[in-house]
């Protein structure tokens, strides 16, 4: 068995260009979406991040204006600037990038984002609709792995989805998504023991546990679907995944390249976001 690449590259391009053909409509009656995202501090990965989010909305018409900041930067400009842009209603979604400095409460500075405007899908009132299944802002990396499973056509009622991780950002809220696409969820965590054992009963494994490589052949069934969040810098430069890759390639049937698989999807995914808080704003008080 070779397994099939899900290309997360190439479908991120078909959802852009659907979100492009929104983008125009809704420019044609007069409404130009725009993301704003915060960043507090120079972090070199959070720079690389914002610049793609900044090119991918480019890429569909959506306006992009950044707020930077330097890392002594108080918490309570954070919140002025935030609730600023609750309160601006040329802002159609607003983006916190992590990490923050040690001094500012991120799960402060997240409450204080408008629901309605939480494109990132981190403030608890978006955490706690998805949980009891209503409308809601998903967190960007999540809902790109629904899209993928849903894209590839690959069945998620009724099959066992273990998740490696417990993060807010990923793990989590993929929780709640696989079980409201009907799957049996087990979560695997720094804790967990025989964590082998638990793996290789995966009909999808989605590995978000920030170890390089960490998921290996003999933890993976043969046929199992496997989704690689991890982003990882090796010390000659190149960056892999938390999946081994080339060990695990005949034994999956499906399985996301680390680059070109998730990253791609979290980013159009938030630019979903973006257009669906738009779309929002012409029928509520944003």
């Amino acid at each position: 068995m070779m397994a099939e690449i899900i290309n997360g590259k190439e479908l991120a391009k078909k959802v852009r260009k659907e979100l492009r053909k929104e983008v125009n409509k809704l420019k044609e009656n007069g409404i130009i979406p725009k993301l704003a995202v915060i960043m507090v501090g120079e972090d070199p990965g959070s720079q690389v991040y914002v610049r793609n989010k900044s090119k991918a909305c480019e890429k569909v018409g959506i306006e992009f204006q950044e707020f930077l900041f330097d890392a002594n930067t108080t918490e309570q400009v954070l919140l002025d600037t935030i609730k600023k842009l609750n309160n601006d209603n040329t802002i159609h979604g607003i983006l916190l990038q992590s990490p923050v400095p040690k001094h500012i409460d991120i799960n402060k500075a997240f409450r204080t984002i408008s629901p309605e405007k939480d494109v990132d899908g981190f403030n608890p009132i978006n955490v706690g609709n998805l949980t009891i299944g209503e409308d809601a802002f998903i967190s960007c990396t999540p809902y790109g792995i629904v899209k993928m499973l849903e894209e590839y056509n690959i069945e998620t009622e009724g099959k066992n989805a273990v998740i490696l991780g417990r993060s807010n950002i990923v793990g989590k809220p993929m929780i709640q998504c696989m079980l409201n696409k009907n799957s049996t969820v087990t979560v695997c965590h720094s804790r967990t023991k025989n964590i082998e054992e638990v793996t290789k009963n995966a009909d999808i494994l989605i590995a978000a546990i920030g170890k390089p490589k960490f998921v290996k052949e003999n933890m993976v069934k043969t046929g199992a679907v496997v989704i690689d969040v991890g982003i990882n810098r090796l010390e000659d430069g190149t960056i892999c995944g938390d999946v081994d890759y080339d060990g695990i390639f005949e034994k999956a049937s499906y399985i996301t390249p680390v680059p070109g698989g998730v990253g791609p999807m979290t980013i159009a995914m938030l630019l979903t976001n973006v257009i669906k808080a738009t779309k929002k704003c012409q029928f509520e008080d944003c």
